[in-house]
């Protein structure tokens, strides 16, 4: 699995003119996954983004997590995370799990990172076509590869 976590001061999903679901501050979660991921990297992974230390503290260093704050999480599907652009310019996505294999995955990860934070985590609707809008604070962006565990 691969992320790219956004720290923002809000974001939202919009679907077909509608807002699907919108969060205050807290962790825009983009998230792509291969064929094979499985629940071992959905347990490291939320893991790590519950406890992901990239909040300001009193002193305006980056020592809180998410739950630190009380924050907010939203997960976004982005199976374009797993494009391979080595040959030629048009990406392949070959390594990108397919929907069968993915939505329950996306399922289990957006349900783990609840359970670490004690909190209802807001999604995108996956397979839709999604506007994503964020304030992004800082930036602070990150990205995290369950396979790479860096």
């Amino acid at each position: 699995m691969r992320v790219l976590i956004q720290r923002v001061k809000k974001a939202s999903v919009t679907i077909e003119g509608e807002i699907f679901s919108e969060i205050n501050q807290g962790l825009l979660i983009l998230l792509g996954i291969e064929a094979e991921d499985a629940q071992e990297d959905i347990d490291w992974l939320a893991g790590k983004i519950a406890r992901l230390r990239i909040f300001s503290d009193e002193n305006d260093t980056m020592n809180l997590s998410v739950q630190d704050i009380n924050g907010d999480c939203l997960v976004v599907s982005q199976f374009t995370l797993h494009a391979n652009t080595k040959k030629g310019n048009r990406p392949s996505f070959i390594n990108a799990a397919k929907p069968e294999m993915a939505i329950p995955l996306y399922e289990k990860l957006v349900f783990q990172l609840e359970n670490e934070t004690n909190k209802k985590v807001q999604t995108g609707s996956f397979g839709a076509m999604m506007e994503v809008a964020l304030i992004n604070d800082g930036p602070v962006t990150i990205w995290i590869d369950s396979k790479k565990r860096e």
